[in-house]
């Protein structure tokens, strides 16, 4: 069977994320040294889709790691309704896999004229945003020819853990990182042996949730995302926080749900709303590095434990990646030639 070309670019992740941060580090070094020096307390993001997704993991991160208040900037504030925003006080990141994002990089040109400092994460040094932005941080991935995001999806959350790591000095976790790519392998070659089976399961899937909290909800998002442009199943990502008011009532016996359990801060609640689901009737698939979860929910998948809560969300991503792709080809479809994109 020919390899797709999602397959083969979810496969180039190890490699990439080893790379990733000699690519980068000069300019998280001198990014990092202004952020200081200007002693720069807010963030904003501005994104669409896969690069939004990373954006909210980043966000978790620089509230953990840097104390630092980030929310997400709605491009129509400044090309819709012409708000001026931003101040000298501010960090804004635009994050676009092409980098010709016409929306986010409006965003940018408004942060900058008001003096804050811009950053593009871009995989094209010679894209708009690359060329316009203060600093770049450069995903370094290689064009991505499948339509689905996969390789520049985890590139971007690594320049941005790297963001987080250079900016509050955190060793520790720059150390973890830097041993990530081993374990992404590992992941690759656990869905390489058990995936298959798994999505024979779920090949009459048409609609169900994906469900996560802290970390791990990006990933839920982005889980959704992959499942619908890939397999056009009506999947819906929720935190499992929100689940409770009101997107409960949805769930019956019947109900396909993903849930993310990984180990850490936020495991309790995900556990927590695995139980209330089976309650219900409901048998979610949960995900998770923990062995005895693993072995205690009647329907698991068992990931890579990454050593950190901040890494473990990219084994989750390739888990999504990997769980789309194959699903794509049990119901007949080419994830390199989605409809309507």
């Amino acid at each position: 069977m020919t390899m797709t070309k999602m397959m083969s670019e979810i496969n180039e992740q190890p490699e990439i994320l080893k790379n990733l941060e000699s690519v980068n580090k000069e300019t998280l070094t001198a990014l990092c040294a202004e952020l200081k020096s200007k002693n720069i307390k807010r963030c904003t993001f501005t994104a669409r889709g896969t690069s939004y997704h990373a954006s909210i993991y980043a966000q978790f991160l620089l509230a953990a790691k840097c104390g630092i208040v980030s929310s997400y900037a709605m491009a129509s504030w400044v090309t819709v309704y012409g708000s001026t925003l931003f101040s000298a006080e501010d960090l804004v990141i635009g994050v676009s896999q092409s980098g010709y994002a016409a929306d986010a990089l409006a965003v940018l040109e408004e942060a900058r004229k008001n003096g804050a400092v811009t950053v593009a994460v871009t995989n094209d040094k010679e894209s708009p945003m690359a060329k316009f932005a203060d600093y770049h941080l450069f995903c370094a991935a290689e064009e991505e020819i499948s339509v689905a995001a996969t390789k520049t999806f985890t590139s971007e959350m690594g320049a941005l853990l790297l963001l987080a790591a250079y900016w509050s000095e955190d060793k520790a976790l720059l150390a973890n990182f830097a041993e990530l790519h081993k374990s992404i392998a590992a992941a690759l070659k656990i869905c390489d042996e058990k995936i298959s089976d798994l999505t024979d399961k779920f090949v009459n899937l048409e609609h169900g949730f994906v469900l996560s909290r802290g970390l791990t909800y990006p990933i839920a998002l982005e889980a959704t995302l992959k499942s619908q442009e890939t397999c056009y199943v009506k999947m819906k990502g929720y935190s499992v926080a929100d689940f409770y008011h009101g997107p409960l009532a949805q769930v019956d016996e019947k109900t396909a749900i993903i849930l993310f359990a990984m180990k850490g801060a936020s495991q309790k609640d995900n556990l927590a709303m695995a139980d209330k689901l089976r309650e219900i009737g409901a048998q979610p698939l949960v995900v998770t590095d923990d062995e005895e979860v693993a072995k205690a929910a009647p329907l698991s998948f068992l990931l890579p434990d990454t050593g950190s809560e901040f890494t473990s969300p990219f084994v989750c991503a390739i888990f999504a990646q990997r769980f789309a792709e194959s699903l794509c080809g049990k119901k007949g479809l080419n994830p390199d030639q989605p409809r309507n994109l």
